[in-house]
């Protein structure tokens, strides 16, 4: 008899997380046996032959571009310019480009989040951006390493390298400006609060 894995162990054993699991094993690839409850189980065997069918799969190449505001939507364009530039040169095919317009601090953006998705499925092969900073503001070393980690190579074209004391004032300044913005909005809000509250008084 197989043996068999819940769903969190499942996505244990295949080295994903469960919310990647989920959709392979909901009428995809991956068969989920059921309970009498209900509930999912996998057997060593569908994982197994899973994880021989998901190194057959093809990957793709990725490019990713971001600007904060819609106001930069031309800079987008240049970015993406740029790296299909450098995939020509460095012969990747088929390169698939991804644009977002969102902040850089902010980790909920739908494109960037469906990325980390395809990167855990192992479905990317590299990942090409202009500059660290246009996948995320602070931390880029741990998605660098969770690509790595899944098989994904990051390509960054400017790798400019900084002093320690360098790369913390920056990262301090974007801190900074992270909280400054919410907190001016504050004192609008506080000031139109004020003016309404003077005319009712009157």
């Amino acid at each position: 008899m197989s043996t068999m894995f819940s769903t969190g162990k499942a996505a244990a054993y295949l080295g994903i997380g469960v919310k990647t699991l989920q959709p392979f094993g909901s009428g995809g690839p991956l068969k989920a046996e059921r309970t009498d409850t209900g509930r999912p189980m996998y057997s060593k065997a569908a994982l197994d032959a899973f994880m021989r069918w998901t190194r057959s799969v093809a990957k793709a190449p990725v490019a990713y571009c971001r600007v904060s505001s819609r106001a930069q939507k031309p800079d987008l364009k240049n970015q993406r310019r740029v790296l299909e530039e450098f995939c020509a040169a460095r012969g990747l095919a088929n390169v698939e480009f991804v644009e977002e317009v969102g902040g850089g601090l902010d980790l909920k953006r739908p494109k960037f989040l469906a990325l980390m998705d395809r990167i855990e499925a192992t479905e990317v092969s590299h990942l090409i951006i202009a500059h660290k900073d246009r996948l995320v503001r602070l931390g880029f070393s741990w998605f660098e390493r969770f690509c790595f980690e899944h098989g994904t190579e990051p390509f960054v074209l400017n790798r400019e390298q900084l002093s320690p004391e360098q790369e913390m004032v920056q990262d301090l300044l974007t801190i900074v400006h992270c909280f400054s913005v919410p907190l001016h909005g504050l004192r609008n809000y506080r000031k139109k609060l004020n003016e309404a509250l003077a005319a009712d008084v009157k």
